[in-house]
């Protein structure tokens, strides 16, 4: 897993896209809403989750990097 964006609560505001240093996110033309273009390259920083002024994004880590 990765960063998972919440789009009931996404507003669109471009933050995570901006602060994102793998460049994985993108807002969707059609919906205005944040997307995780690559979310097997995502680095698990958090980045994207720090600033979202709407909290809507969580990081999931996967079962190999808890353990």
């Amino acid at each position: 897993m990765s960063a998972v964006i919440d789009t009931e609560k996404c507003i669109g505001c471009g933050v995570c896209e901006d602060n994102c240093p793998g460049d994985l996110i993108y807002i969707d033309e059609k919906t205005g809403k944040a997307v995780v273009a690559y979310p097997e390259e995502c680095w698990f920083c958090g980045s994207c989750r720090m600033d979202c002024p709407e909290e809507c994004i969580k990081i999931i880590f996967p079962m190999e990097i808890i353990l």
